[in-house]
């Protein structure tokens, strides 16, 4: 363990200055800074190729090999932009932000908030899910976003400072639970955002949802929580427009949640998940074993 964090650290003082200068890269610079990561990405490395084949593959079984070759492409250029994206999120304005990532329909959810309720909203990882974060700047309610803590301490804390610049709250699933409790019991309603498409671990009993037509187990976790904690329950709908601009709509799910029968929440999050994937495939991050425990 002694001998890991060094490592870890190195690793981080390294890439951290290459981190900050691609940040401060005009968008068209940073563009064709992308198109040749893309080529390293997907040519010279292969990175996950054959999962995303394999994906591809469970998901579209009857599109030609061309059709899901085509996908599969625009993918990674899309997979390329957005990994930069993520970099200019350390530097960007928050003027230049809300030129390229809209909301149409934040009404929706300022209606929600003057229910008086906490708020879950399910994502997924679709087009800009870490650029939402700017949502975070237009709210009342404190701002929650629950994730996997990064196993790079470093790079873990860098996380949080670029989300906190624009009002998020990272929390790690294993808080996430006493800090909604501790923040109900004093009244504070919060925003608290998962990102629930991926796949959970295998062990213990889990729910199976359908998800592209196939039964797989599926995180149950954001509906859980708004029941127990009687939370309105929103998706928030992102779509890519053109190359480094996005919209985003809300969509509720539930209000009265206690009275929603278990999983309906879920399996409607995954629905919508899915039509979008159907849309527009190749702005789903594909690199993931999703069906790995079909």
């Amino acid at each position: 363990m002694s001998k890991i964090l060094p490592m870890q650290f190195l690793v981080y003082i390294l890439a951290y200055p290459l981190l900050i200068l691609i940040s401060f890269l005009p968008f068209r610079l940073l563009y064709v800074l992308s198109d040749i990561v893309f080529v390293l990405v997907y040519y010279v490395f292969g990175y996950r190729r054959k999962v995303v084949k394999a994906n591809l593959l469970i998901a579209f079984p009857d599109y030609t090999d061309a059709r899901r070759k085509e996908i599969e492409i625009k993918f990674y250029k899309h997979m390329c932009d957005m990994f930069l994206e993520m970099m200019k999120t350390m530097s960007i304005s928050k003027q230049e932000m809300e030129k390229r990532f809209v909301f149409k329909n934040l009404d929706v959810y300022l209606d929600l908030e003057k229910k008086g309720k906490s708020i879950a909203m399910m994502m997924a990882h679709y087009a800009s899910y870490e650029w939402a974060i700017l949502m975070n700047t237009k709210i009342s309610f404190e701002a929650f976003a629950i994730y996997k803590r990064l196993s790079n301490p470093y790079f873990d804390n860098l996380v949080r400072k670029i989300r906190s610049n624009f009002k998020t709250r990272l929390i790690h699933t294993r808080e996430s639970v006493g800090i909604i409790e501790r923040n109900e019991i004093e009244k504070n309603q919060g925003l608290y955002g998962f990102i629930s498409d991926q796949s959970p671990r295998a062990k213990g009993r889990r729910y199976l949802g359908l998800f592209m037509g196939i039964e797989v187990p599926v995180f149950t976790g954001a509906e859980m929580l708004a029941k127990r904690f009687d939370m309105n329950v929103i998706y928030l709908k992102v779509t890519k427009v053109k190359r480094g601009f996005y919209e985003a709509e809300i969509e509720i799910l539930a209000e009265d949640v206690k009275n929603v029968p278990d999983y309906q929440i879920t399996d409607l999050f995954l629905k919508k998940v899915e039509n979008q994937i159907n849309e527009a495939p190749e702005y789903y991050l594909w690199t993931h074993k999703r069906w790995k425990h079909q």
